[in-house]
């Protein structure tokens, strides 16, 4: 790496970004669907400088077990402190944990990508939540005298749900869809809201994101043995369904349904569809309908021809430069190469380097260059 390393610091020159650290990451035995995960979330700026904050003020805890959020805290922190701007970095601590803590990451088979993700995230989300539930019952013990006379002050209700806590995981990526239901014999609409950290999109031969986004929310009528309980008409009634954003995510996170399971050949077959995604995207399926801007800045890319065998790397977009990651290799592309990684118009094609998860972010207030 060392001679790409200086080849990247050529390359950008002046224009090195003040303070940016450039890594590649060790491939220990097809570990790069970790590696091309890890640098999208690194260059995920909000995430990454809470992540950093997090381990700045947690670090004096040194009998504190290892768990992933530890682990990937300490690999960032490590990254960003680095002397030299460009290298390689040994992901080894945050790898030996993963495959310690499930055991779908511990073979040497190939995995994927987007359900190392899902389930890096929730996992996050888990610790931050028992550290805070921690936290807050220790607060309690130690604080006795603010207990009144009559029970805790503020006492729960049987059955009522306590509010979730909102860690900076969710604020980051949460996102809320709602899925509204319509009657069609009493025009009556029911609800229901859930939250998401990233969409699931079934794509097309020569489509786009937006087109996507646009079926993902498209009416779909349920009849036949697929007709809705009306609560109103106390009875299965034909209704119209449809999925919309209600609060869109600061870091929204598509993840696109490349991997498809054939019934006839009874396996899953790579879907090598063109899926344009642009680099500036107006999200309007949102309950606001506002159009929404949002700015795309890593792609997570699969490279090869079928579900089971592969590679994984990943462009990322950093203070206006793209870079291309491939585990230990880091170097410079042009902007204009993002749009080679769309996928093949015509079924048999040689390009096998397909867009698989796209990360954009709000281009609300106070955003990065």
């Amino acid at each position: 790496m060392g001679a790409a390393g200086s080849k990247l610091e050529k390359a950008l020159g002046d224009q090195f970004p003040e303070g940016e650290r450039y890594f590649g990451l060790e491939n220990f035995g097809n570990t790069c669907y970790c590696n091309s995960v890890l640098q999208a979330l690194y260059f995920c700026v909000p995430f990454r400088e809470q992540l950093l904050e997090y381990y700045s003020s947690n670090k004096n805890g040194v009998d504190a077990e290892d768990n992933l959020l530890t682990c990937l805290a300490d690999l960032f922190t490590q990254i960003s402190s680095q002397k030299k701007k460009t290298g390689v970095i040994a992901p080894k601590r945050f790898v030996q944990r993963l495959k310690k803590q499930n055991e779908l990451f511990r073979s040497y088979m190939h995995q994927d990508a987007h359900e190392f993700l899902n389930f890096l995230l929730n996992e996050l989300v888990d610790i931050l939540e028992k550290e805070a539930q921690a936290a807050k019952n220790d607060a309690e013990t130690s604080s006795p005298s603010e207990k009144t006379a009559n029970g805790p002050k503020n006492p729960q209700a049987n059955g009522v749900k306590k509010e979730p806590l909102v860690t900076w995981v969710h604020k980051n990526f949460q996102g809320i869809l709602t899925n509204e239901t319509r009657c069609l014999r009493c025009e009556t609409v029911t609800a229901r809201d859930e939250t998401f950290f990233d969409l699931s999109l079934d794509i097309e031969q020569n489509s786009s994101i937006t087109s996507c986004l646009k079926n993902f929310s498209s009416t779909e009528t349920l009849n036949a043995e697929d007709k809705f309980f009306c609560d109103k008409c106390c009875s299965l009634q034909e209704a119209q369904k449809r999925m919309k954003i209600k609060k869109p995510p600061h870091i929204l996170v598509i993840h696109l349904k490349r991997f498809k399971y054939i019934e006839q050949l009874g396996r899953y077959k790579k879907l090598s569809y063109r899926v344009v995604f642009p680099l500036e995207l107006k999200l309007s399926n949102t309950v606001e309908d506002a159009d929404l801007e949002y700015s795309l800045f890593a792609v997570v890319v699969h490279v090869g021809s079928g579900p089971n065998h592969g590679h994984y790397v990943s462009l990322v977009k950093s203070h206006n430069h793209w870079l291309f990651f491939d585990d230990e290799n880091v170097e410079m592309i042009d902007e204009s190469a993002v749009q080679t990684f769309f996928g093949s118009a015509q079924e048999f094609s040689s390009n096998t380097d397909h867009g698989y998860i796209l990360f954009y972010e709000s281009l609300g207030a106070g955003n990065r260059s």
